[in-house]
């Protein structure tokens, strides 16, 4: 048979035709999902021929990556460091307990990096472990998250309180030491839930694709603002007072002050000097099944990175002190703090500090356009140089 015609009843003919050329050197078989999909959503398929419907990324004007810098493109801190916080942009650290402390990296992948170098993929985010002389605590962690703003995930298509709506993560990752990690996904307006999930066993210095797919709950609440949303966490450790050996995977649950964060760890990376654990291509989509991940330019990237941080050189200054920044790369999230680098100052200036920062705006609403950021240093006009911008979550 080389068509299937469906004959309307004004006489008109439908047709699916076989394809021009014959296939390869096995049938090709697609399977048809068992149920329809939501308004607006197409038929896509996993590669192995099943079908399923999922909701369209990427369409004129939207992104389809909620993650910002999934592709570690973009790292105006530096090339390491060995403290925690921020450091690879939209990214942050956070450890507790350990006696050598670990280093964060903007690291560089080349043709050994089979995976993700075939898939674009240039940068990663690596964490080398400390020496942890004293072994693993109850109490010691460490893990890095991604915070994304609240409006994001509230217009971002996904209905997230209906159960048969996904939203699906995927990343590359790989660690020094062969074993399972953890991580976990954590709404944060109304009553906080969590949605724990494995890396699966990792083979050690092998890069891995991992996807999850994680559906509605009825219990989530993410509001229309520029707060703290959804979180996306990462950890090569927790200890015991932020697991148990009985936790549930891939479903949500409430989250509580001491909340179990995943199932009980081995310590073995933690425990071992000089560990790394690294990942890049992350990706979070709406839809139930992970699609190519979006490159985007350097320059896309770091525009949306520079909403929370940037870096910037303030010269401009009046007799009354008062030091200006004009047009600035982007609206920032919200107003900034601002921090004035060391050893970076211009000639005759000696002041660090500044007194306040006044924000000026269009008139829109506070958290949604700012133009101008005013340095107020009224008793010392010199107080000049180089500035960190920050408006984190």
């Amino acid at each position: 048979m080389s068509k299937i015609s469906l004959k309307h009843s004004g006489g008109n003919v439908v047709s699916l035709n076989a394809p021009t050329n014959a296939p390869g050197a096995a049938d090709v078989a697609f399977k048809l999902p068992n149920t329809d999909g939501s308004d607006g959503q197409a038929l896509v398929t996993d590669g192995s021929g099943n079908l399923s419907f999922s909701a369209v990324g990427g369409g004129a004007g939207k992104a389809k990556n909620l993650i910002i810098n999934g592709a570690m493109q973009v790292c105006q801190r530096g090339t390491s460091t060995t403290s925690p916080g921020f450091f690879v942009d939209r990214y942050k650290l956070l450890t507790n307990g350990c006696d050598d402390a670990p280093e964060q990296r903007q690291a560089n992948l080349g043709t050994g990096d089979t995976g993700p170098y075939e898939e674009g993929f240039r940068r990663s985010y690596k964490i080398t472990n400390g020496n942890q002389t004293s072994g693993a605590g109850a109490a010691d962690y460490i893990f890095f998250r991604q915070q994304l703003e609240a409006q994001d995930i509230a217009n971002s298509g996904w209905h997230y309180t209906n159960t048969s709506s996904f939203i699906t993560l995927s990343f590359w990752v790989k660690s020094s030491v062969a074993q399972n990690f953890y991580g976990y996904l954590r709404s944060e307006d109304g009553t906080s839930y969590i949605y724990p999930f494995e890396t699966g066993s990792l083979t050690a210095d092998t890069w891995t694709k991992v996807t999850k797919t994680i559906p509605g709950n009825s219990n989530l609440q993410f509001d229309n603002n520029n707060g703290i949303g959804l979180s996306v966490n990462f950890a090569p450790f927790w200890g015991t007072d932020y697991t148990d050996s009985g936790a549930s995977l891939n479903a949500w649950g409430a989250y509580g002050s001491g909340a179990t964060r995943a199932p009980d760890y081995t310590s073995t990376w933690f425990t071992t000097n000089d560990a790394t654990f690294e990942i890049t291509g992350l990706q979070l989509e709406v839809g139930n099944s992970a699609t190519s991940f979006e490159h985007k330019t350097f320059g896309e990237v770091l525009a949306l990175c520079q909403r929370y941080y940037f870096i910037h050189a303030v010269s401009i200054h009046n007799s009354g002190g008062n030091y200006e920044i004009n047009f600035i790369p982007v609206n920032m999230r919200a107003t900034p703090t601002a921090t004035r680098l060391s050893g970076v100052m211009f000639g005759g200036e000696s002041s660090t500090s500044f007194s306040s920062i006044q924000t000026l705006t269009t008139g829109q609403s506070a958290e949604v356009v700012t133009l101008v950021y005013v340095l107020v240093n009224s008793s010392d006009a010199n107080c000049g140089g180089k500035y960190a911008f920050t408006a984190e979550i």
